[in-house]
């Protein structure tokens, strides 16, 4: 594919990733029309289909060279399909990889959406439906790039589309080191993360790390009459809702011993912003201290994600022999996922509530991230989104995890790390009415094409 306008500067750049939105647009819809979900349940041929859309796309943007393989998982089965397409660099010039994944999140409660979640609706500025912005919007991005810079393209590229992020990558490790030599690259993108806000770019500079599992509070071999027996007798849902309220302090501080904390940050994140980004309600405190970005990005945050026990509308008057939640512990920058799981196994066993059978199963741990204060490649990016937006970015934390990261430094430890993103804080990833916004997405994708430019002429 070769350029028809001259991409000497950022101007001509502009004008060319103008030129070519309507049509990028015009594939994100498509790719959202795709229910790739790839959790067990849900029918796997769409997550292929989607596999196949992407490889098509990436063929069409010029990569010669595309493929869609896949990795075992720990289980010995085979992982999701993902797409890698690649472009060798010319002699001397450095290798970029690009990081997307094409497959989305359940579509949860069709009731909550305000339309139909795999069908692209246009409101105003932004585009909806599931994978909209996370994370087809990123592919969108590394497409667009490449669309724009055609054969004006100076350094090697290899894009890396996974299949499988949001089931938490269970074959990201073994799809690394068994393709490790067509994934080496001395700059990594990852596009899955978020900016500061509409008109100002961020750079994602720490992500909490994640371990989560079950906690299960057993009291009785089986349900018995709550008559005949209750009194001497709690219920064991009444007993891990006690289990629960030990995790946090009085002022909602997370009271696990064990955890640690990493130095608030500069970035100035008020109460009011938050308050209108999280949809907090009007009256509803906020629960921990310190500024609000120390305790997004800094500190420890623990959630009940969801409970197991008898349902209200067919519960008999029994008491319930047992019950289950699933907890999930974000990790502050610095904290060893293992230490902080065994912590948390040290807790809740430590708060056994009336001698009840209390046990915690581990399901999932993953690394915190923090990257370099500065670096070459540091420099190329904010560089290119300072062109891109008019502003300078903003250095942020988030909140949320990415674990395969610890993957990537680990296999490729000289790599450089970018973590970038296309989400705005009413993106609403992975709840209803997920969204992205259109002319943010088209300042990313002129963001990525003068990084690849930036990263060609010298990091």
């Amino acid at each position: 594919m070769t350029s028809s306008t001259p991409l000497a500067d950022a101007t001509a750049l502009r004008e060319r990733v103008a030129e070519l939105f309507p049509a990028l647009r015009a594939d994100l819809e498509s790719l959202v029309r795709i229910p790739s979900v790839a959790f067990s349940g849900f029918d796997q041929a769409h997550v292929a289909a989607s596999a196949d859309a992407v490889a098509a796309l990436l063929r069409d943007a010029g990569l010669p060279d595309v493929r869609i393989l896949r990795a075992p998982k720990p289980d010995g089965s085979d992982g999701a399909p993902a797409v890698v397409a690649r472009r060798p660099a010319p002699a001397g010039a450095p290798t970029v990889l690009l990081y997307a994944h094409h497959d989305v999140q359940p579509p949860g409660d069709a009731a909550a959406w305000d339309g139909e979640p795999f069908e692209p609706t246009p409101v105003g500025e932004r585009l909806y439906g599931r994978g909209a912005a996370d994370d087809k919007a990123g592919l969108v991005a590394h497409l667009g790039a490449l669309r724009a810079l055609g054969e004006d393209l100076a350094c090697g590229v290899t894009v890396f589309v996974e299949g499988e992020e949001e089931d938490g990558s269970p074959s990201f490790r073994a799809f690394l080191e068994k393709y490790r030599e067509l994934l080496a690259a001395d700059v990594i993108v990852v596009a899955d993360s978020m900016n500061w806000k509409i008109g100002v770019p961020a750079l994602t500079t720490s992500l909490r790390g994640l371990v989560d599992g079950y906690v299960e509070v057993e009291v009785l071999e089986h349900a018995v009459h709550s008559g005949m027996f209750g009194g001497p007798v709690l219920d064991a849902l009444t007993l891990l809702s006690r289990v629960i309220a030990t995790l946090h302090d009085e002022d909602g501080t997370v009271a696990v011993e064990g955890l640690v904390a990493a130095p608030e940050p500069a970035v100035d994140y008020s109460e009011e912003d938050f308050r209108a980004d999280s949809s907090l309600l009007p009256g509803a405190e906020l629960a921990g201290t310190g500024s609000i970005a120390g305790r997004l990005w800094c500190k420890p945050a623990l959630a009940v994600l969801g409970i197991d026990a008898t349902p209200a509308a067919t519960a008999s008057n029994t008491i319930t022999a047992s019950a289950r939640a699933k907890l999930s512990l974000r990790l502050a920058p610095g904290q060893d996922p293992g230490a902080a799981a065994q912590a948390l196994e040290r807790h809740l066993l430590a708060h056994a509530p009336f001698g009840a059978k209390v046990t915690w199963t581990l399901k999932e741990t993953g690394r915190p991230f923090l990257a370099p204060a500065d670096s070459a490649a540091m420099r190329a990016a904010r560089d290119a989104f300072a062109a891109a937006w008019g502003t300078q970015p903003v250095d942020i934390g988030v909140g949320g995890s990415i674990p395969f990261i610890a993957d990537l430094l680990e296999v490729f430890p000289d790599a450089a790390i970018l973590v970038t993103g296309v989400e705005d804080p009413d993106s609403r990833a992975h709840g209803a009415n997920e969204s992205v916004h259109l002319g943010e997405l088209e300042k990313v994708v002129l963001a990525e094409a003068l990084l690849l430019s930036n990263v060609a002429t010298g990091l």
